[in-house]
């Protein structure tokens, strides 16, 4: 098992390297949380039908299962930094399209492109911390997860004032500066170090190394970890409200307010997780509290849905924080940047295919049922399903060393 690299001052010959990976973190959240709070808007100049919003809202988990395969592919063929650059311009062009669409048909194309590249970008976070900055891992996942939490809040509070100022198309278009401001870094960067090509410490890219992780029980036990934390988040965005409205007897208002809450709660975790995983490795503890309120939370809601409605949502909001958790495992449970990179693409193109199914099966289930006890004790399933992929992330090694052990040397 390796030891983590000497840590020197964060900004030291890496500060491009930071400001990029910052930027490109804002513009994977700002891009997908633009466009929900202006389908009004949109509909007033051409119809926009519910089976097209209903395929925008169910897209993001496809997208990011299709291209968390392809990405390490994309990666190995033309390097990290150079995909970065292309996964922006994509969304660049993405964003455009969509500010310049026509109909629904184009709305949802020019979407799709978006969310590819934010799928894309997705996987490559992780392995830029774990190449940039190897000896802080757990401080710049903290930076690059607190904007993307905050991109996700700042869209829908700017969208609809700027529209009603500007018109539909300036407020969906004007993301994409922020697109194309994050390629500027690495751009720069890239030229940097073009002529240090020769200098004989690039990682020479293994094909195999995306097949070896479907052999690596570390693999699959962050897989499951990734599909807990998502399925309990795009299951309560799609659902939450309903339920409480129906089951706690609050109002439309409450319940949208409730449903803030627990989205709020992620923000500490993404400011607090990955330090103390990076630092005290303090794994077993957070994941011990991520299960024991994500359980809490959902037995309130069974059996006393009206009497703590609250104190049941902010405790199933802590149960996310398996997220960051998974976020800084791709990098501390891995060696390489290579490495990450298929680790990144695995735990996100499997976690996200089974997440997708998640939001649609627990909404026929309530009708099925006309309740929501069974689909509270399926989400309850599903978080006691973390409990023994918790022991095998807590252990202190990575994937090189799991497959040297069981199946001979990495290399």
């Amino acid at each position: 098992m390796s030891s983590s690299p000497p840590a020197r001052p964060l900004w030291h010959g890496r500060a491009l390297a930071l400001v990029g990976i910052v930027l490109f973190a804002f513009s994977l959240r700002s891009a997908v949380a633009s466009l929900s709070p202006l389908l009004d808007h949109v509909d007033r100049e051409f119809p926009v039908p519910a089976v097209v919003v209903g395929l925008i809202g169910t897209a993001p988990p496809v997208c990011y299962a299709i291209t968390g395969l392809l990405t390490p592919a994309l990666e190995r063929r033309f390097g990290l930094e150079r995909l970065v650059v292309a996964a922006m311009a994509v969304a660049v062009i993405g964003l455009v399209a969509r500010s310049l669409a026509v109909d629904s048909l184009t709305l949802l194309g020019s979407t799709a492109i978006i969310f590819a590249a934010v799928g894309t970008g997705n996987v490559l976070l992780p392995p830029l911390v774990k190449k940039h900055f190897p000896d802080r891992i757990g401080l710049v996942t903290t930076i690059y997860s607190t904007t993307m939490a905050m991109s996700t809040f700042l869209p829908p509070l700017v969208a609809v004032p700027v529209a009603d100022a500007a018109g539909w198309r300036v407020s969906l278009g004007l993301w994409a500066v922020f697109a194309a401001l994050a390629t500027i870094p690495w751009i720069a960067l890239l030229a940097r170090e073009r002529g240090r090509a020769g200098d004989g410490d690039l990682e020479a890219a293994n094909p195999r190394v995306f097949g070896r992780m479907w052999r690596i029980p570390l693999a699959w036990a962050l897989t499951v970890i990734f599909v807990v934390s998502g399925t309990l988040a795009y299951t309560c965005f799609a659902w939450l409200p309903t339920l409480l409205v129906q089951t706690a007897g609050v109002t439309n208002a409450e319940a949208g307010t409730l449903l803030s809450l627990f989205a709020f709660m992620g923000l500490p975790a993404s400011l607090a997780v990955p330090v103390l995983v990076a630092r005290y490795n303090a794994i077993a503890p957070l994941f011990a509290v991520a299960v024991t309120s994500g359980l809490a939370g959902i037995a309130g809601l069974l059996f006393a849905p009206e009497a703590a409605t609250w104190l049941w949502i902010a405790l199933l909001g802590i149960a996310p924080l398996f997220f960051p958790l998974t976020l800084v495992l791709l990098g501390l449970r891995s060696r390489t940047h290579e490495a990450s990179v298929a680790l990144s693409g695995f735990v996100q193109s499997i976690g996200y295919a089974i997440v997708a199914v998640f939001p649609v099966s627990i909404g026929l289930l309530h009708d099925a049922t006309g309740g929501w006890t069974a689909p509270l004790w399926v989400l309850a399933v599903v978080v006691a399903a973390a409990i023994p992929a918790g022991f095998v992330i807590a252990r202190p090694h990575t994937v090189e060393d799991e497959w040297d052990r069981r199946h001979g040397a990495w290399s």
